[in-house]
């Protein structure tokens, strides 16, 4: 079995990250989140045994702190969320992946344990989703191209998830829900103890 983690990450550049954190705290410190944030998903998923696929949302940095021994990186296709994210799973299936995931770097609660289940409910469902308490999800995994869920979706609002499992129960797919986590989008996200 071949199993792939695709991470969408935005280029760490002041005014084009968080947009809607850097309302309420500015863009300075929006960047110092998300540098925090992109740090978690990088110690989350560099030590997991699949091959990792990091997608730059402008241009690949081939000198950041993603070694490239452990990530094979990755321009994102063109379009809105949804056809970036089906150009990344086509990309990938086409070279004989079973087993594909995609995770952001907006969650914080997001660990190793939880992609490793979802590699594992992958086993025995066609698609497994994490839900985000703001009605997104924070991870998709599928065992082959279900392009339904990239399409007709109004993104970034809280209908994605409802719409997604919807698409997926009409087209008789089987899919395996984890638990809810939170994604940092704006300053009530963050959790007590994260300073900045």
């Amino acid at each position: 079995m071949k199993s792939g983690l695709i991470i969408f990450i935005r280029n760490p550049v002041s005014g084009k990250v968080k947009t809607r954190l850097a309302k309420t705290i500015g863009n300075e410190k929006a960047l110092t989140v998300y540098n925090r944030l992109l740090t978690h998903t990088r110690q989350v998923t560099q030590y997991l045994s699949c091959d990792k696929f990091l997608y730059y949302s402008d241009t690949i940095d081939e000198n950041d702190n993603w070694q490239n021994e452990l990530y094979q990186k990755k321009l994102q296709p063109d379009g809105d969320l949804g056809q970036r994210m089906s150009g990344a799973f086509t990309q990938l299936f086409e070279k004989g992946y079973d087993k594909l995931i995609i995770i952001g770097s907006d969650c914080l609660e997001l660990d190793k344990s939880i992609i490793n289940k979802a590699f594992e409910m992958l086993s025995d469902n066609e698609v497994v989703i994490g839900p985000s308490s703001d009605g997104g999800y924070y991870l998709l995994g599928m065992k082959s191209y279900f392009p339904d869920v990239f399409l007709n979706k109004q993104w970034s609002t809280s209908t994605v998830l409802k719409d997604t499992l919807q698409d997926l129960t009409v087209a008789q797919i089987s899919v395996a829900k984890l638990e809810i986590l939170n994604d940092v989008d704006e300053e009530k996200d963050l959790p007590a103890s994260f300073l900045i």
